[in-house]
């Protein structure tokens, strides 16, 4: 069989999903197994308050599960914008490889940029100011600070506020630009790309400089989960049907 390296994002996973959380475990230890490298795009959890909370049971189980792969088969995992609080004692126990947004990667002789997608989206003028103020180190490290507890009410908070807002954003706005793809790809020199975030997982083509660009929108796994299949000769989105409840 050729060799494959599998791609997913947008987990969003958490005690109150069982289903998602074993159809990943599934996935480590069926497709993931066997594969080249497996490189997740962001959104793994629900959301991520910090390194201090592996002392969660969930969240040492997905990390002991994670690193049985790690161990075997290069396992990638780069920020979203729900997890982007992972950090250095994560991947030690994980032991997974951090990947930087956006990045770019040699994938069977064919230049691809990975991104968890989120700052493609740059309609969304009020996230982006929010993403920038967020990823800064001096806010990131003044919010460490804080008791656990606490970080965790004040994402609660946010977390309400966002779902309250995409009920009145235009559907346009939550997604991406055609713009800032087309910019990534000059900028990048690539004509494939893969990325999250927008939950509405397709195959796009774009034509740029006179090349035409691929780019793989991963889907969700809210429902049900999806990971995309590299091999030389074919690029393939896999659906995992969950467990009935």
């Amino acid at each position: 069989m050729p060799g494959a390296t599998l791609f997913l994002s947008d987990l969003h996973l958490s005690a109150e999903r069982p289903r998602a959380t074993q159809a990943f475990y599934d996935f480590l230890e069926g497709p993931a197994a066997t594969a080249d490298a497996v490189y997740i795009l962001g959104d793994l959890f629900e959301y991520w308050a910090g390194d201090d909370d592996l002392a969660d049971t969930f969240n040492a189980q997905v990390a002991q599960r994670m690193s049985r792969l790690a161990a075997s088969v290069p396992l990638h995992v780069m920020h979203g914008n729900r997890d982007f609080l992972l950090a250095r004692r994560f991947a030690r126990t994980a032991g997974i490889l951090p990947l930087a947004d956006p990045a770019v990667v040699d994938l069977y002789g064919v230049r691809t940029l990975l991104t968890h997608g989120d700052r493609l989206c740059t309609q969304d003028v009020r996230y982006q100011l929010f993403r920038r103020v967020v990823r800064n180190a001096v806010v990131q490290g003044a919010f460490m600070h804080l008791p656990l507890a606490r970080r965790k009410r004040i994402i609660g908070g946010a977390r309400r506020m966002s779902e309250d807002e995409k009920d009145t954003k235009q559907m346009a706005i939550m997604d991406v630009t055609p713009q800032a793809v087309e910019d990534a790809f000059r900028r990048h020199g690539c004509t494939r790309m893969i990325h999250g975030h927008t939950h509405r997982p397709a195959r796009h083509e774009h034509r740029v400089g006179g090349r035409v660009c691929e780019r793989w929108v991963l889907s969700d796994w809210y429902q049900n989960g999806q990971y995309l299949r590299v091999t030389r000769e074919r690029w393939t989105s896999v659906e995992i049907a969950f467990d009935p409840a």
